[in-house]
């Protein structure tokens, strides 16, 4: 995976599914500070399609495939139910 020259760069960028459909648009990162570690991609309205409501998520960094245009990971959920404990 090519380097990113700002982790800003990522905002606003589409992330699509391994099946190709749109699972939301990063509203911001999920950075430790002290390690410059990515640990996550927040889209804060999520297809709802794909996850309960439409609610916020954390997408992992690791499920990442390919940056370009748009993200593409290499797997998500069938579909995310939110737990309501």
């Amino acid at each position: 995976m090519e380097m990113l020259a700002e982790v800003t760069e990522l905002l606003g960028t589409e992330v699509y599914s391994d099946k190709g459909i749109l699972v939301g648009t990063i509203t911001d990162i999920i950075l430790d500070m002290e390690t410059q570690f990515i640990h996550g991609l927040f889209i804060e309205r999520s297809n709802p399609s794909l996850v309960e409501g439409g609610a916020s998520i954390s997408v992992p960094y690791r499920w990442i495939k390919a940056i370009g245009e748009i993200i593409l990971l290499k797997k998500f959920p069938e579909f995310v139910k939110i737990g309501t404990e």
